[in-house]
């Protein structure tokens, strides 16, 4: 089977660029371990532990390729307001979608409600989708890249993206090195209902041990629901996991300083261990890596899927260009425009969270009164506050024309 563009992983990112590339001319395949169906949603049922918060450039992104009207029709939580603050001191900060004039802030939504919406458009597309398709092997063949399955069924394409998350097959394949640490933390992900509403806001506290967020979900009950981030000590985490469900509630409220009330019930908990990975090129010949295939960084500030979608976007925008120009696709040259766009931000913000993140896990007393003294002196800048929330939104930089206003 050959085709002129293989991408590896149907997961957010990888749909995003199969149907932002559908009307391009050419003949393109995605593949995924997965069987690749859209489930039945139960907007009454539970939440899925896994969210993420949608900034409003992936928004625009997903409008686009015809997807959010399915994210809408399932189910999604705006939200207006972010307040985040130091537990070891009196520094805080709050950040607010009307202070540069837009509705809301972003979106929290279910991981599974984003993937199911996206295969929903992609079946009614011309792109090929092969299910249940898990990559063994990968060589250069001529010109081309020829992939071998699980089940012996062999593929070749000129170019191949993967987009086959943080533990990539194809970047593991290809030997495409990476530069990685371990936080020597863990994430545990749940959702959790709270006596209180959540406002609309996403709240978050930097513990000793790590931050802890709280993004709100909405079902027609109201606003009693929250997606919980809990950032602790391996040793810690093995702890929380280990307590019952009472226990494991009031344990959240402690560090929470009850903000929300008291937490009155959980849902089953995930953990996650945390560890930065930024690939030293997202190109080769014949060859992109994009989303967390390319970079994962700390869970801080929901960013990862976000920058994802403006790499799908940024790639199907340098495709199409060489597409009109005539060009290779698969050449290097080409591909490095797409990395020449991405690498800089991503690496900004990378840097910005491992700063922000090594600010608030520090103990010496003067990083913490400048920690505090820094929340403090932003929270009286509105114009400092409004550039942050422009940034956050997605409404600065070098965006596609997908993402663009």
């Amino acid at each position: 089977m050959r085709a002129d563009l293989l991408i590896v992983g149907a997961g957010m990112v990888g749909s995003a660029l199969a149907l932002a590339l559908r009307h391009s001319g050419l003949e393109i395949l995605l593949l995924d371990g997965s069987p690749l169906s859209v489930k039945p949603f139960d907007a009454q049922g539970p939440f899925e532990p896994r969210v993420s918060a949608l900034s409003a450039a992936s928004q625009r992104i997903l409008e686009r390729l015809g997807a959010w009207e399915g994210i809408a029709g399932r189910r999604v939580s705006p939200y207006t307001d972010m307040h985040v603050w130091d537990g070891s001191g009196t520094g805080q900060i709050q950040f607010s979608a009307a202070s540069v004039h837009a509705q809301v802030l972003g979106h929290i939504v279910e991981n599974r409600v984003v993937q199911d919406s996206l295969l929903e458009r992609l079946h009614d597309s011309d792109v090929g989708l092969l299910s249940n398709a898990r990559l063994e092997q990968m060589r250069r063949s001529g010109d081309e890249w020829l992939l071998t399955l699980a089940d012996g069924r062999t593929l070749r394409a000129p170019l191949v993206v993967a987009a086959d998350g943080a533990n990539s097959a194809v970047r593991k394949l290809t030997g495409c090195e990476t530069r990685e640490w371990d936080y020597l933390h863990h994430a545990i992900v749940t959702s959790v209902r709270c006596s209180e509403a959540h406002q609309a806001t996403a709240w978050q506290r930097f513990t000793d041990e790590g931050p802890l967020a709280f993004l709100p979900l909405s079902r027609d009950d109201g606003q009693a629901w929250c997606s919980i981030v809990w950032s602790t000590t391996p040793e810690q985490a093995e702890k929380l996991m280990a307590l019952d469900d009472a226990a494991f509630c009031e344990a959240l409220g402690r560090a929470f300083e009850g903000h929300l009330g008291e937490v009155v019930s959980a849902d089953p908990r995930l953990c996650v261990p945390l560890r930065q990975r930024h690939a030293k090129r997202y190109v080769d010949e014949g060859l992109a890596l994009i989303g967390d295939a390319a970079h994962t960084i700390h869970p801080l500030a929901g960013q990862g899927v976000n920058l994802g979608f403006l790499d799908a976007a940024v790639l199907a925008e340098e495709l199409e260009r060489a597409c009109e120009r005539g060009e290779r696709l698969a050449d290097v040259k080409v591909l490095s425009r797409f990395e020449r766009r991405r690498m800089p931000h991503n690496l900004a913000l990378m840097a910005a969270m491992e700063g922000f993140e090594r600010l608030f896990q520090a103990d010496p007393l003067p990083l913490r009164w400048l920690r505090n003294s820094g929340l403090k002196l932003v929270e009286q800048m509105p114009e400092a506050k409004a550039l942050f929330v422009r940034q956050a939104l997605g409404l600065s930089g070098d965006l596609p024309a997908l993402a663009k206003a």
